[in-house]
């Protein structure tokens, strides 16, 4: 028998989130530094996947499969194709980072009389949603899927309202209160999704008699699935409501800027990273695979949510005073690239939407960890109360230029290779839908842009007369990430050869085919 290698990458961050939480409370120090072993191994792992990975092979390797509740058909089974090994190697990238990031953020507070929860407690829940995340990747069986889909909502629950921001505007009582609302809202908001969902599983085994996704997709495509086609568009839509809330798309976004906002900065890219990432790439897996002609049929209305999504988010991006909730719009507005380039049906549009998936995880990274550790030195989130920081801390002003850069998708930089394939892929079939999605481009120019100038330029604010520099290990957390940026910008290569055959799988599932141009190139 074989090493189970999927298994292993999902259950090591596991046993390393029950092996920080056992370590007593007076062993803070020693708790942070297990949790960055267990999470270091990890990516030493998803790396080894990666490398076992044929992209010329079969669609799902490393598969495995047992028996687990036999008489509902459930299965635990794994397998991975491209797009999920991608999506596990950046997963399993940013949680060491993520947790360097976070170091002091779950120390207890010198003065006030708020009380934190234990620092093994932060740990051990950002080690909890790394293997929830990653086994939702790896999940072959929808039963399975759907299982972990909801758990990391109870890890994320406790993070944002148990471990939020300790920069407020309005004291620590306020601060709690709007904690605690975030958390809850954040809950309500994805448990609706994962109930909805939950109904459309229960009439996908109705229908199928298992939950298997390569079981009931080979059965498709034989012709011995046997589902009408009303049945099949109401399924569609209970599985793609629950991921739109995860993705988020607009309208179901609300809860986004509430939980960056009131996340610590390593915490709130765990959200928009990591976790939201499930949420689009189940769109490819499980909504395009199982219901490909319920897809087809809502693409018209999906692309134009999509659509408003960008121009939405990016519109308030620009007019925000919270540093936290800019980034949360903005991502909003780059979450909705990503559903358009899925959408939009084309093999560009997709490999552009996967290679999204990956360089957004990225730039947002390095965007909103410099950004915690500036709100950390100011002790607020208002961008009015910045001003001339690049005098004072260049390093730290120019790794924040760069994040924003790649942000509103700077040339050279990773974000512009996936954003740039989304637009051609969209433009190629929906022309109007690609020219008016462009004008994202321009705001995320417009919102970027006047950040920085707001916070690093201009005279020096006395607040921020004193600012200190980075420090090694705040460098160590950006400067590996600012080097992936810069190196996926001009050499996107090693990504897209993993994702592209994936892709065209699931250009096939859905019988599509890239419109022939109507010029021919010369030869």
């Amino acid at each position: 028998m074989s090493f189970p290698l999927l298994t292993a990458t999902a259950a090591l961050p596991a046993i390393g989130a029950i092996a920080t939480a056992a370590v007593p409370a007076a062993r803070r120090t020693a708790a942070k530094w297990l949790a960055l072993l267990f999470s270091l191994a990890t990516l030493a792992l998803a790396i080894t996947v990666l490398v076992r990975f044929d992209p010329d092979g079969e669609r799902y390797q490393l598969t495995e499969s047992h028996s687990w509740i036999a008489d509902f058909g459930v299965r635990y089974e794994l397998g991975v194709d491209g797009i999920a090994v991608a999506l596990i190697a950046l997963t399993a990238l940013l949680i060491p980072f993520i947790v360097l990031a976070g170091w002091h953020d779950a120390d207890p507070l010198e003065t006030g009389s708020r009380r934190w929860r234990p620092t093994q407690g932060f740990f051990a829940l950002i080690l909890a949603v790394e293997a929830m995340v990653i086994i939702s990747f790896e999940a072959t069986d929808v039963f399975l899927f759907y299982i972990f889909f909801e758990a990391m909502l109870i890890p994320m629950y406790f993070l944002i309202g148990g471990f939020g921001d300790r920069a407020h505007e309005h004291g620590e009582e306020k601060a709690a209160t709007q904690r605690s609302y975030a958390a809850v809202k954040f809950l309500l908001y994805n448990l609706a999704g994962g109930l909805i969902m939950l109904a459309a599983v229960i009439g996908l085994y109705v229908v199928a008699g298992n939950f298997s996704l390569t079981e009931i997709a080979q059965a498709r495509a034989n012709g011995e699935l046997g589902m009408a086609t009303s049945t099949e568009r109401w399924l569609f839509l209970g599985f793609f409501f629950a991921f739109a809330v995860k993705a988020p798309l607009w309208p179901l976004h609300t809860w986004l800027p509430n939980a960056m906002q009131e996340s610590t900065a390593p915490v709130a890219v765990l959200i928009t990273a990591v976790v939201d990432k499930v949420g689009t790439f189940a769109m490819l897996r499980f909504c395009l695979q199982l219901f490909p002609e319920a897809s087809k049929w809502a693409t018209p209305v999906i692309l134009v949510l999509a659509v408003i999504s960008i121009i939405y988010g990016a519109l308030l991006a620009v007019g925000q005073r919270d540093i936290k909730r800019l980034i949360a719009y903005a991502s909003i507005s780059h979450f909705g690239f990503i559903v358009m380039g899925i959408f939009a049906m084309t093999s560009q549009g997709q490999s552009g939407a996967t290679l999204y998936m990956v360089n957004h995880g990225i730039s947002t990274a390095v965007l909103m960890l410099i950004a915690g550790f500036l709100i950390s030195r100011r002790g607020s989130r208002l961008i009015a109360d910045f001003g001339g920081v690049q005098k004072v801390a260049p390093v730290l002003a120019g790794t924040f230029l760069i994040g924003g850069l790649a942000t509103l998708s700077l040339p050279g930089l990773a974000p512009f290779v996936s954003e740039f394939l989304v637009l051609v892929g969209t433009f190629t079939r929906y022309p109007v839908i690609g020219i008016v999605a462009t004008f994202g481009i321009v705001l995320a120019a417009l919102y970027t842009l006047v950040l920085y100038q707001r916070t690093m330029t201009g005279p020096v604010k006395p607040e921020v007369a004193a600012m200190p520099d980075l420090k090694v290990r705040e460098i160590a957390v950006v400067a590996p990430l600012v080097v992936l940026l810069v190196f996926l910008g001009v050499y996107p290569k090693p990504v897209t050869d993993v994702v592209n055959p994936a892709v065209k799988q699931t250009l096939s599932d859905v019988q599509k085919k890239d419109p022939q141009p109507e010029v021919e190139a010369a030869k």
